[in-house]
């Protein structure tokens, strides 16, 4: 890959979608695979992480519900030429 393959325009996320970033950059190490490649990130590991967090209850779930809904698209996007 070249830095032409990045190419693009430049986009800043926004603070409220930080730690679900974040997260998900440290899940990156993290996918389950079966025989036909990626089928989704191990939660264990995910939890294990949120744990120490510090979250309340309704920042863990939220922090879980958005990180399933970047999984979802991150398949979607490994998939999508298959």
């Amino acid at each position: 890959m070249t830095k032409e393959d990045f190419a693009g325009e430049e986009v800043d996320p926004w603070p409220d979608n930080m730690p679900a970033l974040l997260l998900f950059q440290y899940m990156r190490t993290q996918w389950r695979t079966g025989a036909n490649g990626p089928c989704g990130l191990d939660y264990m590991v995910m939890h294990h992480r949120m744990a120490r967090m510090d979250l309340s209850p309704d920042e863990y779930d939220q922090l879980e519900a958005d990180i399933q809904t970047m999984e979802v698209a991150a398949l979607n996007c490994i998939y999508a030429d298959s």
